[in-house]
């Protein structure tokens, strides 16, 4: 092709940067590349995340300090991406980046394509695509000195040479070569776009010319994607020449349509031979432990096993952070009860705002260790042979391989684990997780079934090496995995019916884990964590506040002496006599406290009484309603809900263990127990299965962009959760248990 037919086809848009406005960089490339690590260590701290206009997918954004003394500039982290062909969301988003069709998000002055040296093929296919979007790239050579080690030596500047672009090798854990990536941006910022080198038939190179001169014109990647994609442009004078130039080259090829992806191979595995010199053997050691680690029997006896030491390590580091966290809101809370007078200002911001922000961050330390653990293997290279592992189960019920990621994330917190289906590009398969997630047991959860536990189940054994606890707590998980991957099976059969895709992805090497990406990750995510969901936890706290602290009961202090008078009476005459005649009076043991008979009569105790008859076939009363009401809110909310109602706190060891003792005792009016083991039972399933927490369904809204999919979610968990108990309950009567 000649000179004049080069130049007609780039993108006569784009002009060199200038200094209105500071740099946009767009940093690209394929996943595992390493892209995201020199992201990291290029902007360091100097990042936020946020989601792109409208979608759900997110968007990183850093400030690169291009010299020192000089200004910085906005570097924007796209999707890791096999290609621009727009199949998914994040391809789509990622193409509308580099074109400026995003609101304000400026198109970017230069694309810093980041190619990983150990798999050259693969990646350039991702940069004949940038290319010929007409802006100026700048590419990043990574993971050189892995390719080192499997003998691999890339040529740079004949890389250079054969795209028409800077290349520059850089080691963002060693900060190698980071000036030197800095200054080729700043060059390429002034200098003219490149033209592209891989060439179409000479046909289809008329047709491309000829496209590009209709209307106003177009540049080369615009009349390309014209004319090989299936959506026609929208001015009727280039949608008709686009068809008619498609109607000439099918005549010409039945397999016109193929050309573009032969063509770009054809010229990448030029410019590989002559770049890459490989003196290594074709196995190297990530072949070697993948013999292990996706074998059929030892690979998933390995991830058990991963698994139970994340697991393991998360409940066990976590304690000591997360009692120093609980115990210091409250002795916050103390402190500032007794600085502040005595009334609703004091009750608001100690029972609803330090209340609120206390019972979220209180969790933060196993979010941040699980965040840790995902990193660290995501960053090592196992997350994905455990995705391939699990691929066969997923497929069985209709899921993706993926989904594992997410579902595992849903142990700590669903809220994390769905915000990590973005990576399930399905959208029937990634809204089947995302209404899933909430089933696994995630720890706010755990105190309350450590307080069912504790209850009926505590010091028991099984063949006396067993604990019956620990057997209680487990069947709670497998019971709410199971009901998972049933609901999964009927959903991807019904509602989002659909074959699950074949799981293709990448198999990266492995390698040492970078520090600073995974401290970076997890703390970014962290912060996601508290934002996201301590907001919305608060709010609700500060409402559940109110409802249980109005109507005011007004009770004179007469009347308060005369009931603490007759009940001192009553005691002095006998602890059996004086329960009795307490009955007789007609008193109960919550109305010897003024904040008994406030719970009792608040919006709270009314909302409690008035469910009673729906609860009671499942084994609960009243007093058990208020906690299932504000556990909806938030489920562990039910242990200091029910403190409140039987008017014991739970702020040390002592106390929690006066709330087991005054629920034991506990008696309903007809003087039966109100707690039995297996309405305790029946407590711990209807928590497995309902969906008790408002964050996680404000969640579920954000990320599906409607309140159908949440309102689903929340209703069938609930039917699930109701009919589950209401067996266990009656089912257990029936057989002789109490």
């Amino acid at each position: 092709m000649s000179n004049v037919l080069e130049s007609s086809l780039i993108d006569r848009s784009i002009a060199p940067a200038t200094g209105e406005r500071p740099l946009t960089i767009a940093f690209a490339g394929n996943p595992n590349a390493g892209k995201t690590t020199l992201f990291n260590a290029l902007t360091g701290l100097r990042q936020k995340v946020a989601n792109y206009p409208g979608v759900t997918v997110e968007r990183k954004e850093g400030s690169w300090l291009l010299s020192p003394g000089g200004s910085h500039a906005r570097v924007i982290d796209l999707p890791g991406l096999y290609s621009l062909d727009a199949a998914a969301i994040d391809e789509q988003i990622a193409r509308d980046v580099l074109l400026g069709r995003l609101p304000g998000i400026p198109s970017p002055n230069v694309i810093v394509a980041v190619v990983d040296a150990t798999n050259i093929h693969r990646n350039l296919y991702l940069v004949t695509q940038i290319l010929e979007y007409g802006r100026p790239v700048v590419v990043a050579l990574t993971m050189v000195d892995l390719a080192a080690r499997r003998g691999i030596e890339v040529d740079s500047q004949r890389l250079s040479d054969e795209l028409g672009v800077p290349v520059v090798k850089v080691s963002a854990a060693q900060r190698r070569g980071l000036e030197e990536l800095a200054a080729a941006v700043m060059k390429a910022a002034k200098k003219t776009v490149p033209a592209v080198r891989w060439r179409l038939s000479e046909m289809a190179e008329r047709e491309l010319v000829t496209l590009s001169e209709v209307g106003s014109g177009a540049c080369r990647c615009t009349a390309l994607r014209e004319l090989y994609t299936e959506e026609l442009p929208k001015d009727e004078a280039r949608s008709a020449a686009v068809q008619l130039a498609r109607g000439r080259l099918a005549k010409a090829n039945a397999e016109w349509w193929q050309e573009p992806l032969r063509a770009r191979y054809r010229w990448i595995e030029q410019v590989a031979e002559g770049v890459m010199r490989n003196g290594g053997s074709e196995e190297g050691a990530t072949n070697r432990i993948d013999r292990v680690v996706t074998h059929k029997i030892f690979g998933p006896l390995l991830l058990v096993f991963i698994m139970l030491l994340v697991f393991q390590a998360i409940f066990s580091w976590a304690s000591l952070p997360m009692d120093l966290i609980d115990g210091s809101f409250a002795r916050l809370g103390h402190g500032l009860r007794s600085v502040l007078p005595e009334g609703l200002l004091a009750d608001l911001m100690v029972d609803g705002v330090i209340a609120g922000v206390g019972g979220v961050l209180v969790f933060l330390p196993q979010i941040l260790l699980l965040f840790f653990f995902i990193a660290l293997l995501e960053d090592s290279g196992y997350m994905a042979r455990a995705a391939f592992l699990l691929d066969r189960l997923m497929r069985a019920v209709g899921l993706h391989g993926k989904a594992f990621v997410p579902l595992l994330s849903s142990f700590a917190c669903a809220i994390p684990g769905i915000m990590a289906t973005r990576t399930i590009e399905n959208p029937k398969d990634r809204l089947a997780t995302i209404l899933i997630a909430p089933l696994m047991s995630c720890s706010a959860r755990l105190p309350v079934y450590t307080l069912m536990i504790a209850l009926f189940f505590s010091g028991q054994s099984l063949f006396g090496i067993i604990s019956v606890g620990a057997l209680v707590m487990m069947a709670m998980y497998l019971l709410g995995i199971a009901v998972a991957i049933g609901v999964a099976w009927v959903l991807k059969r019904t509602l989002l019916r659909g074959d699950a895709p074949p799981l293709v992805m990448e198999m990266p090497p492995y390698r040492m884990p970078n520090p600073l990406t995974i401290m970076q990750t997890t703390a970014t995510r962290g912060w996601l964590f508290i934002r996201r969901a301590g907001t919305v936890i608060l709010a609700i706290s500060i409402i559940l506040w109110a409802l249980v602290t109005f109507p005011r009961t007004e009770t004179s202090t007469t009347s308060q002496r005369s009931i603490s008078a007759t009940a001192q009476a009553l005691r002095e005459t006998g602890t059996e006599a004086a329960g009795e005649s307490v009955q007789e009076a007609g008193i109960e043991s919550e109305e010897f406290d003024e904040s008994g008979a406030q719970l009792r009569n608040s919006f709270a105790g009314r909302m409690g009484r008035f469910i009673e008859p729906v609860i009671a076939p499942l084994g609960f009363d009243w007093k058990m309603g208020i906690g299932l009401i504000t556990s909806f809110a938030a489920r562990e909310t039910l242990v200091s809900t029910l403190g409140i109602v039987y008017n014991v706190g739970t702020d040390s060891n002592e106390e929690s263990s006066s709330l087991i003792d005054a629920m034991r005792n506990s008696r309903r009016p007809d003087g039966s127990p109100a707690w039995t083991p297996l309405i305790a039972v029946s407590m711990m399933i209807f928590f497995v299965l309902a969906c008790q927490c408002m964050s996680t369904v404000a969640i579920v809204r954000r990320e599906t962009n409607s309140w159908r999919w949440p309102l689903f979610m929340v209703a069938y968990m609930l039917a699930l959760a109701y009919v589950a108990s209401f067996i266990t309950f009656q089912g257990g009567r029936l057989l002789g248990f109490s």
